[in-house]
């Protein structure tokens, strides 16, 4: 409802000026609904069907409602007329059309209202004053029609909007979960409105950090909030501009951004997502974390990387503690380099004796496990991990 003052300049008008247009108010209707095609290039079609009968009592409606205002101080709108133009507004969202339609068509009412009526009030004989004052009349009434098609118009937005969020949260939760076959899932995204893409990435985002996410990030992703995140299936950014984009958009949220899969594989996208959020981020990163530039970090954050060095590692439990380090650190740069001791040296800034030193304990420690290609694979792997992130198994 408005709350604005209304002004009521009909309360300068003669109580007789009501009885006096009362009688010409459907020859007024039949020109106002004439001239309007003329006026307005979208309301030049057949007045025919809700169309036609919105028209028509829109028209009648504001005449007779208008001639009841003369010498009062009442309201432009009687609760019920008041519905009638909130009506209209909604109408105009339905029909697809701007306000801007509606508008021009009152405008076009007004000016065609006034030409008639002032010519009935000089005909009666009324001083110039009261035509002046029906012509101020005539443009505060317009200006509340106006103002309750606006909120109608606004209110039919601010419904729909919220109706195709809802929808859309449905969409979206479908996909993460792989809910639905693709028949369901694709009607389900068309009442959304969301064109379904083939290949997406799935964002999730901490909910403390994601309001406003959904403005962001457009029409073309859709977003669910769940108990502690919010996920985003977004198209994926193929271009270099477009990542650019969805790297503006999830700026300082804390997001972790999936591998790019097909739209049925998005649980899949998520999992990897929820995976680096929880155990590949850096503390106090707030960009978005893209899972396929952090794909090793994450295989050697995973748990069974740890049941594996505590398996593959456990020959140098005997050793002590710093000698443990040293011969861990030659290890991983032996198998980095394949044995070569130049580049070992070089990279552990020792000497080449050293280097044959240590790899004579490693032998010893080892065995025949540094002759078996899967040992060596296995051993990189653990030990790169524990490089990367200071695990040493559960020990």
């Amino acid at each position: 409802m408005d709350s604005r003052p209304e002004i009521t300049p009909w309360l300068s008008l003669p109580a007789e000026v009501g009885p006096l247009i009362t009688p010409h108010l459907p020859e007024l209707a039949r020109r106002v609904i004439e001239t309007l095609p003329l006026d307005v290039p979208e309301y030049a079609r057949p007045f025919e069907g809700s169309f036609g009968a919105g028209v028509h009592r829109g028209v009648e409606v504001a005449m007779e409602r208008f001639a009841e205002l003369p010498g009062t101080d009442r309201p432009a709108l009687s609760p019920a007329s008041r519905q009638v133009y909130e009506g209209l507004g909604r109408g105009e969202v339905r029909e697809g059309r701007s306000l801007n339609a509606l508008m021009a068509a009152y405008r076009s009412g007004a000016r065609t209202t006034f030409r008639m009526l002032s010519t009935i009030a000089a005909d009666a004989g009324l001083p110039t004053a009261v035509i002046v004052s029906l012509g101020e009349s005539i443009l505060a009434y317009l200006e509340e029609l106006s103002a309750a098609s606006a909120e109608g118009y606004a209110a039919e937005q601010s419904e729909r909007a919220g109706e195709r969020d809802r929808v859309r949260a449905v969409v979206a939760e479908m996909v993460v979960r792989g809910h639905g076959d693709e028949e369901s899932v694709r009607a389900a995204a068309g009442a959304a409105g969301w064109a379904l893409p083939d290949r997406l990435v799935a964002v999730t985002v901490p909910l403390g950090r994601a309001e406003g996410l959904r403005g962001r990030l457009g029409p073309a992703a859709v977003v669910v909030r769940r108990e502690s995140d919010a996920v985003a299936l977004v198209p994926a950014p193929v271009t270099a501009a477009a990542r650019r984009d969805l790297e503006v958009a999830l700026a300082e949220r804390g997001a972790a951004v999936g591998p790019v899969r097909g739209w049925r594989e998005a649980p899949d996208s998520l999992r990897l997502a929820g995976l680096a959020q929880a155990s590949v981020r850096a503390a106090g990163d707030e960009g978005p974390l893209w899972v396929e530039e952090h794909l090793t970090d994450l295989v050697l954050a995973a748990g069974v990387v740890g049941e594996l060095a505590e398996r593959r590692l456990a020959p140098l439990e005997a050793v002590a503690p710093a000698r443990r380090a040293r011969l861990a650190e030659t290890l991983l740069a032996w198998l980095r380099h394949r044995g070569e001791r130049g580049p070992i040296a070089a990279e552990l800034n020792v000497h080449r004796q050293t280097v044959g030193y240590r790899v004579n304990q490693l032998r010893e420690i080892f065995g025949d496990a540094l002759e078996d290609p899967d040992a060596r694979f296995e051993l990189e792997l653990v030990l790169r991990a524990v490089a990367r992130t200071g695990m040493h198994g559960r020990r």
